[in-house]
């Protein structure tokens, strides 16, 4: 089995001195190695064959043999790590929490396991005839939702 410690020094010492960051490094039974990664200025199919064949100068096929699979996160995938939220600030995400709530707003700031979403919501201003649209900071804990994703958003 593919040593995932090993893997994972590989990979960091790979993508050192870029702006890209792991979102996930796994390695599957009959050793499927999957590795994905992100970055503040987009992944391109050249650098994802650069780190697969420093990845491959580090693993030995004839010693172990392995399937090998490096690519960008997902433009719909969920955020799994820290980086993925960072990236986003300022852009507007989607956010279904662990308590069945499903939000949309803009990712305005994140903290070590927090992020801040302004909302819009409908208030009814007291005197006013209709309500209208005011933008509320909420709160979150990275922990306490089962998906954040960047929204896509045509127009």
């Amino acid at each position: 089995m593919i040593d995932k410690q090993l893997l994972a020094e590989t990979v960091n010492a790979a993508i050192a001195g870029t702006d890209m960051f792991p979102v996930e490094i796994r390695v599957e039974p009959g050793n499927n190695i999957v590795v994905e990664l992100d970055s503040e200025t987009g992944i391109d199919i050249d650098t994802c064959a650069a780190i697969t064949r420093k990845i491959e100068a580090a693993f030995d096929r004839d010693k172990e043999d392995y399937d090998l699979e490096v690519g960008s996160a997902g433009l719909t995938a969920p955020f799994k790590v820290r980086g993925q939220y960072l990236k986003n600030i300022g852009n507007e995400v989607e956010i279904l929490t662990r308590d069945g709530r499903k939000l949309s707003g803009t990712l305005t700031s994140v903290g070590e396991d927090e992020f801040t979403v302004e909302i819009p919501v409908k208030e009814r201003p007291e005197g006013a005839k209709r309500p209208v649209t005011v933008m509320k900071a909420e709160t979150f804990r990275m922990a306490d939702c089962k998906s954040v994703k960047y929204s896509i958003k045509f127009k």
